[in-house]
């Protein structure tokens, strides 16, 4: 190599060591303007096995405050974790406002090479590819930052790694058998990656980085956040307008025209509930065999019933397989993440139930109408929420939702009584009084609420309950036809 030439590299290298301490200067001197702004941010780094992923993360967060970033490998989950839906590690792993969380693979890997090993079918990873369509957009249109990176490096070029890396013995752990045989179907693997990137990269772009030197990768990834970085702090957080996907609806009465004078006798509800109470029992046993999940989603008017129906569903469940997710007001660090993460998190496993009291469609109606989150989150909500349910069922979950229904006497004559009887005084707060005055209000949000996300994979049911003995034996009757269905598609 001639003297000029390597004066050349030298100038080069230098120019390069400089632009990347540039770069991680600005991005340090971000930090407290991220934090201050409440700006999320989540770096994604995907490639090949042995193109550096981790040494680019490492680049990335040298100069960082660790207070304010974190760095996950969702993709390597333990079992327990495999009993969740397929988005559950990466949802449950989203920052709060203010900080950064970096992916060391994410949910591109975990399609891929799932795909590749033929553990789910053609029609599974097409519907995980829209669901990662719709997590990415609801994160974006939550006010996230997402930055989409792979780092590619050539056949031989992973090759020449992984043997540099097996010959020592003190890195050899690091080359997999599963990196093995991604090199050995390298080309396979290649047309699998750049068709996830066809596919997920239309509304958040794909970066590719070469990852042959890795302080070029470096450079250009740093390049590449701080320049987003700089336009979301000077444009504002991202904020989605509301848009409409046609769901398979299904006809939702308006909760004025529904009758609510059914009622049972106690000869007739004693008989029934002992009856129904029995066979959600053994059912119980059958989904927990078939590992079918299994997730009831109670809403309903204050004083309507719906802790006692809860309990009359619980009472035959062994506890061991089910809980109950009382949903209030949400808590700071649940206000400073996209509002569906609290409920990603308290998803049940594969064969469990879960019974939500009170659930995310309160985005809909209490945040709706007392001003919580602006019009454009609310009427967003109708849709992102058929998409999480959507995905829900896409993993096999029975979703039923019950909305406890009384008119506005039986609530008043309920009130009066929880105000007149000491031991259930705890029951009724002023908010309920506030509420109650907001009726018409809240009846309007209801009926549209009904009207949208009554789907038929995760459809809406009235629960007349003027009589909560008719109520209890009608919600047990519509989970037991449910879960018998469940049961029977499995030995088809």
């Amino acid at each position: 190599m001639s003297k000029e030439k390597k004066d050349r590299q030298k100038e080069e290298s230098a120019q390069l060591k400089a632009e990347i301490k540039q770069m991680r200067e600005h991005l340090m001197g971000l930090q407290q303007t991220i934090r201050a702004k409440g700006l999320p941010i989540i770096v994604l780094v995907e490639g090949w096995a042995s193109a550096g992923k981790g040494s680019l993360i490492n680049a990335l967060i040298s100069e960082l405050d660790p207070r304010f970033y974190n760095v996950v490998s969702p993709v390597i989950t333990p079992e327990a974790e495999a009993r969740y839906p397929f988005l559950y590690p990466y949802a449950k792993a989203i920052p709060e406002n203010g900080k950064i969380m970096f992916y060391d693979s994410g949910w591109m890997e975990d399609c891929v090479r799932k795909f590749m090993h033929r553990e789910i079918t053609k029609e599974e990873y097409k519907n995980r590819i829209r669901a990662v369509n719709e997590f990415e957009r609801q994160l974006r249109d939550g006010g996230y930052l997402l930055l989409k990176l792979f780092v590619d490096i050539s056949d031989e070029e992973q090759r020449k790694r992984m043997r540099a890396l097996r010959e020592n013995f003190e890195t050899e752990w690091r080359v997999t058998q599963e990196d093995l045989w991604q090199h050995r179907e390298y080309e396979n693997f290649r047309d699998c990656y750049e068709s996830f990137m066809e596919k997920t990269g239309k509304l958040l772009p794909w970066h590719v980085l070469d990852g042959s030197k890795k302080s070029l990768a470096a450079r250009d990834a740093l390049r590449l956040l701080t320049e987003q970085v700089d336009k979301a702090l000077e444009e504002g957080r991202y904020v989605g307008k509301p848009f409409k996907e046609d769901f398979p609806l299904l006809k939702m009465p308006k909760l004025a025209s529904v009758d609510l004078s059914p009622a049972l006798t106690d000869e007739e509800y004693s008989t029934e509930l002992k009856k129904l109470q029995k066979r959600l029992g053994e059912l119980h046993n059958v989904i927990y065999r078939k590992k079918i999940p299994v997730i009831l989603c109670y809403e309903g008017w204050d004083a309507a019933g719906k802790g006692g129906n809860i309990r009359r569903i619980a009472k035959p469940l062994d506890p061991r397989g089910f809980d109950v997710m009382p949903i209030a007001s949400p808590e700071p660090h649940e206000l400073a993440r996209q509002y569906l993460w609290r409920f990603w998190t308290r998803l049940p496993r594969s064969g469990h139930i879960c019974i939500f009291d009170r659930t995310w469609y309160g985005r809909v109606m209490v945040e709706r109408l007392e001003g919580f989150c602006t019009e454009d989150d609310w009427k967003r909500a109708y849709n992102e929420i058929n998409e999480f349910e959507r995905q829900l069922t896409d993993w096999g979950a029975v979703v039923l939702k019950f909305w406890i229904h009384i008119d506005q006497d039986t609530q008043l004559e309920r009130f009066n009584d929880r105000q007149n009887t000491p031991e259930k005084q705890w029951k009724l707060t002023e908010e309920d009084w506030r509420n109650r005055e907001k009726w018409p209000q809240y009846e309007a949000a209801i009926d549209e609420m009904l009207e949208k996300t009554s789907t038929k994979n995760a459809p809406w049911f009235i629960i007349e309950s003027n009589d909560k003995k008719y109520a209890r034996i009608k919600a047990l009757k519509i989970v037991i036809d449910a879960l018998e269905k469940a049961c029977e598609a499995q030995l088809s």
